[in-house]
């Protein structure tokens, strides 16, 4: 079975190097293709194989809810036979993945991708294009990924849908610049599904001015569950750049996964930042992929990243303030998210 290398955009320029080549090392013991056969049961093998020996968060969701792999296998191993249909068995396959209870795992085909959703289609949105219209208006500004304005009292709101929308060192200064006399910022990153972890780290930079432990990381070194290296600290450097000083609010909901749930994590170390919305909906793992004999791909989180304290932020991140879209204020037009962030920045 062949290895492809690490899916990207993955980490921080600084880290990508660092971080591909310990992977890739410690993923030379995977299946090889000519160890089973291209048939239903061989490429459930195959799949199962892969996952347990590569999966990074077996004992976290054994403590979680119970995960048991071997148990999987057994209830999954009968649900195949040599006469099933193809689309049967990406159905089957698809079912064992979401077993994982994970955003980053995925199975592709040229004609459908299995995926679990679970971890934002089983809440509350907390969000309102709508509502977004109304409060970005139409004259809004646009630096690459980030859409901005100043709201009437005073305070930026900037609106940042993906980490996959890239932004440069000079679209954050043009937006910093703008908000100079502004009372604080509003970051809203709902409905951010991730991307490009690099945004994240070089957007977060421009609110501190020190270094900041800001998580850990740990990488497979065998194919034994519990085969990790030691944690590695991860640090925020302060951007030589524009900084800022002022009240910032993040806001959040189920929605944010991925590099976006990285940068939420990244901003609760900091001292002027809050987080207000929802429950972030997590992945904190990085993700790489491989092929089953049939040519199906595999995607998976291989190595897992924790918080500050040690922490797993795999099923998201609690926000400092916990605050809920209302029906009520949506009729009046308001976000309620939106409205106690400011509220927030006002008493500061």
């Amino acid at each position: 079975m062949k290895v492809k290398s690490p899916i990207k955009p993955i980490g921080p320029i600084r880290l990508i190097g660092l971080i591909s080549l310990i992977c890739f090392i410690s993923f030379t013991s995977c299946v090889n293709e000519d160890e089973m056969p291209d048939t239903p049961q061989g490429n459930l093998e195959a799949l199962w194989k892969i996952i347990d020996e590569h999966y990074c968060f077996f004992d976290y969701k054994q403590h979680e809810y119970g995960l048991d792999w071997n148990a999987v296998y057994q209830k999954y191993h009968r649900q195949v036979d040599e006469h099933m249909s193809e689309e049967q068995l990406f159905e089957v396959l698809g079912n064992m993945l979401a077993e994982l209870r994970d955003g980053h795992v995925n199975l592709s085909t040229s004609y459908d991708y299995a995926r679990y959703w679970h971890w934002h289609e089983d809440y509350p949105k907390n969000f309102s294009d709508t509502l977004e219209r109304r409060y970005l208006g139409t004259d809004y500004r646009i630096a690459a990924g980030l859409r901005y304005r100043i709201l009437d009292d005073n305070i930026g709101y900037v609106r940042y849908s993906s980490f996959s929308n890239a932004i440069g060192d000079g679209n954050i200064d043009e937006v910093l610049s703008y908000f100079t006399l502004c009372r604080g910022i509003i970051i809203d990153i709902r409905n951010n599904g991730g991307g490009n972890l690099t945004y994240a780290e070089k957007l977060a930079a421009r609110f501190t001015d020190e270094r900041v432990l800001v998580g850990y990381l740990q990488h497979k070194t065998g194919t034994g569950h519990n085969d990790f290296s030691e944690p590695e600290p991860q640090y925020l450097d302060p951007s030589s750049r524009l900084r800022w000083h002022k009240p910032v609010c993040v806001l959040t909901n189920r929605s944010v996964f991925s590099s976006a749930n990285e940068f939420t994590m990244y901003m609760k170390q900091l001292p002027l930042v809050k987080i207000v919305g929802d429950h972030t909906g997590g992945g904190a793992g990085l993700p790489f992929s491989s092929t089953l004999p049939n040519g199906w791909s595999v995607r998976f989180s291989a190595c897992p990243m924790y918080d500050a304290t040690h922490q797993s932020t795999e099923f998201g991140i609690e926000p400092d303030y916990q605050v809920s879209l209302t029906d009520e204020d949506f009729q009046r037009g308001e976000d309620t998210i939106i409205e106690f962030a400011r509220q927030l920045i006002v008493k500061e």
